[in-house]
């Protein structure tokens, strides 16, 4: 008698690879609009991910521009 081993298909390392469709233009409409606030504030993308390479949060990112905007959040 033999044992069938069934596994689940290999599982991304990118979370984004689980998104639907309306999912990902969602996140892609957003990071759109940080990208342009960081932008408007002298922020660059690049910078931006080292920020958060660094351990903030996406909240504390919002903050940190929202604060360099003079905008209170």
């Amino acid at each position: 008698m033999t044992t069938e081993l069934h596994l689940p298909a290999p599982v991304s390392d990118d979370p984004v690879d689980s998104l639907s469709p309306a999912q990902k233009e969602a996140l892609q409409r957003g990071v759109t609009k940080i990208v342009a606030l960081g932008a408007q504030v002298g922020v660059s993308a690049d910078q931006m991910v080292e920020l958060l390479k660094a351990g903030l949060t996406v909240r504390e990112l919002l903050e940190y521009l929202a604060a360099r905007s003079g905008k209170v959040v």
